[in-house]
């Protein structure tokens, strides 16, 4: 039901249930396959989307050709918000990461229920205002720190975000590439391999089918050093 993806998200939480339920009928679902394009940047910014379940690559496309994955959004992340609200084209563009369902609502339709509920300006802002701080770190550990402490850094974020318990090692619960990682912290993928050997030899990641476990401890202590 579209309430109860309302309800796990961070900016609809704080509506009753009552309101949630209220205001779901503006909403959609939608399902997207592996790799499908949710929308390119440059295009009109007309829906507003919230990941129900799976995760979504926000992408930036450089001059050179090629891709840059700026951050990947896991359920309950709202995504397309600040083009909406601005009323201006997408400035990335969003694909699926494995099957995806998202919930999506018109620009139109979110005006109307933030001034119903004038407490969800509030959650909006404060959302995105974390969301730019996390930006801001990423980009002074891109400036200052080297490369293995980049990928440890991005490893261990993304274990706590959708990480579940794997045998004494916490799984980011998704199939993430080299080029992935190489693309998210400013590398090559050829160091991101090297790097990543290296830590797997030391024991502190361990990778299965496509999915990075971390040892939690061993990883902290390696970014405290």
């Amino acid at each position: 039901m579209i309430a109860e993806i309302l309800k796990k998200s961070e900016v609809f939480s704080s509506l009753k249930d009552e309101d949630a339920e209220s205001i779901s009928g503006l909403f959609e679902k939608k399902v997207f396959k592996n790799n499908e394009v949710i929308f390119m940047e440059g295009d009109p910014s007309d829906k507003f989307y919230i990941v129900a379940e799976g995760n979504v690559k926000i992408l930036k496309h450089t001059m050179m050709g090629k891709d840059v994955i700026l951050e990947i959004m896991s359920p309950g992340d709202i995504f397309g918000g600040v083009a909406v609200l601005d009323n201006k084209p997408y400035p990335a563009s969003a694909q699926a990461m494995e099957s995806i369902t998202v919930a999506r609502i018109s620009r139109q339709n979110l005006l109307k229920i933030m001034e119903e509920y004038p407490m969800l300006k509030l959650e909006i802002v404060k959302y995105f205002s974390d969301k730019l701080r996390d930006a801001h770190e990423m980009l002074k550990n891109v400036a200052t720190e080297r490369v293995e402490k980049r990928i440890a850094s991005l490893l261990f974020k993304l274990s706590e975000k959708v990480g579940i318990e794997d045998g004494g090692y916490r799984k980011i619960d998704f199939p993430l590439t080299r080029q992935e990682i190489s693309e998210m912290v400013g590398t090559t993928v050829e160091t991101c391999i090297r790097t990543m050997s290296k830590f797997q030899k030391k024991g502190m990641i361990r990778s299965s089918n496509g999915r990075i476990s971390i040892k939690v401890n061993s990883l902290q202590r390696f970014l405290e050093e």
